[in-house]
């Protein structure tokens, strides 16, 4: 019989390797999720206390209409965000009361 033990790496050391290996990226991909929360934080923030449109949320926290839309599809999508009327033709967005701390 072989008695040879063969070391497997733990989950740990598989990953740390992993991080080594893809550095690069991995350091991307964790400035576009800082990045990330730091906007969905200023979008929950602004609409907390009171329902804002789009154009108004871009506007205060300055970043383009359209990043901000996708941001409160997902939110509204996770039940984040709710829809709190209408201001002419653009829907009103508010934090949902379950959500806000």
């Amino acid at each position: 019989m072989n008695d040879q033990v063969i070391k497997v790496p733990t989950r740990g050391e598989i990953l740390k390797q992993l991080r080594t290996a893809h550095e690069a990226t991995f350091e991307r991909t964790q400035a576009l999720v800082k990045e990330q929360r730091q906007l969905q934080k200023a979008i929950c923030d602004f609409i907390a206390v009171t329902p804002n449109t789009v154009p108004e949320i871009a506007m205060a926290i300055g970043k383009p209409a359209n990043e901000v839309l996708w941001f409160i599809s997902a939110l509204k999508k996770y039940g984040i965000v709710v829809e709190a009327g209408m201001s002419g033709d653009y829907p009103l967005y508010q934090r949902a009361k379950e959500q806000q701390k």
